[in-house]
């Protein structure tokens, strides 16, 4: 019987798709919670609700926060003003 390597098997997973709790996140993108939540409710980031409080995070969404967090802290940008950076990038493409 041969053996292989398990990191050989690639598995094949939408970027879209949402699989990351918000204190997984929070750990990953180095943003508190509170800070998330208040990124849902202006809709910088919208997770998906699994059940009725549970937000799950894409790895895109996850990408979105990491240069979020780039803007905050590098950058001394609000919260207000991340909103419209994005919007205008978004407008641009």
């Amino acid at each position: 019987m041969k053996k292989t390597k398990a990191d050989s098997f690639d598995v094949a997973i939408d970027p879209k798709a949402p699989l990351f709790v918000i204190g997984v996140v929070s750990e990953m993108v180095s943003i508190p919670i509170w800070t998330l939540r208040k990124l849902d409710e202006m809709g910088i980031v919208e997770p998906k609700r699994i059940g009725k409080q549970t937000r799950c995070y894409s790895h895109m969404q996850i990408k979105q926060l990491s240069y979020v967090r780039y803007l905050m802290d590098e950058k001394g940008v609000n919260i207000s003003g991340i909103k419209v950076i994005l919007e205008i990038g978004t407008k641009n493409q």
